[in-house]
């Protein structure tokens, strides 16, 4: 196995699946199978969810809510998909995997306090954890968190588990019928080209802690395991030598 621990980021419309918000059966089947697939072949897991399923940055935009507060609620909405997300993960294992979530903000009748050094001991006993709450300070991306969270705990690598998005393209493919596709890239041509698939400061956080980084297509069944036990799945970026473009 090439990853013994890894830090997965989902996006809000991983669990929401086909609909705009909420919650999608579907969805949250797909990911308690992905994840609890990776378990039961040993992978230390830790996962970071996005908000943009309960409240999206466009919805504060409309009426008119400041930046500081409308993060301040999609902190909030992290914490319920985090809830959400143990509960089923609980319930697929049948409760014979145990799932911890660990928020930044305060919410200890649901979830416990982040602590870095317990984060890594729950990992260590075999535990699946699930970080809430973003950092606790707004004006930080989930993106940002997921790339912290990935280098406290130690994890070898961070998977972007992205949504019918089979990873990095040279530009839009939706509109630039003449856009490449990556298979291998270095961090700073994210930076340099200011792609906006992921969050540039999550790039350059992740560039000075040379943590390895996996942009792939999430609806695709055995995706993440396949990239765990060495095979290149999607874009990978790294301080690699060459870029490997298609």
């Amino acid at each position: 196995m090439r990853y013994q621990r890894v830090l997965i980021k989902l996006s809000g419309r991983a669990i929401s699946g086909k609909q705009e918000f909420g919650f999608d059966p579907d969805a949250l089947n797909h990911v308690a199978d992905e994840v609890l697939g990776m378990h039961a072949r040993g992978v230390q897991i830790s996962i970071v969810v996005g908000g943009g399923n309960i409240f999206y940055g466009t919805l504060a935009a409309h009426w008119g809510i400041e930046r500081a507060e409308a993060d301040n609620i999609g902190m909030l909405g992290t914490i319920v998909n985090s809830l959400m997300l143990r509960g089923v993960l609980t319930s697929h294992s049948k409760g014979q995997v145990e799932v911890r979530v660990l928020s930044a903000i305060p919410v200890n009748t649901v979830a416990e306090p982040f602590i870095r050094l317990r984060a890594i001991h729950h990992l260590e006993k075999g535990y699946i954890v699930i970080f809430a709450g973003g950092t606790g300070n707004p004006y930080v991306t989930t993106d940002y968190t997921a790339a912290q969270r990935a280098i406290e705990t130690r994890s070898d690598a961070l998977l972007f588990a992205k949504n019918r998005a089979r990873g990095i393209f040279t530009a839009d493919p939706q509109k630039d019928p003449k856009a490449r596709f990556y298979r291998r890239m270095r961090y700073n041509t994210i930076l340099q080209k200011e792609l906006a698939i992921i969050d540039q400061p999550s790039v350059i956080l992740a560039r000075d802690h040379r943590m390895p980084l996996h942009l792939f297509n999430f609806t695709e069944r055995g995706t993440m395991l396949r990239i765990c036990q060495g095979e290149d799945v999607g874009t990978l970026v790294s301080a690699v030598d060459g870029e490997v473009l298609e």
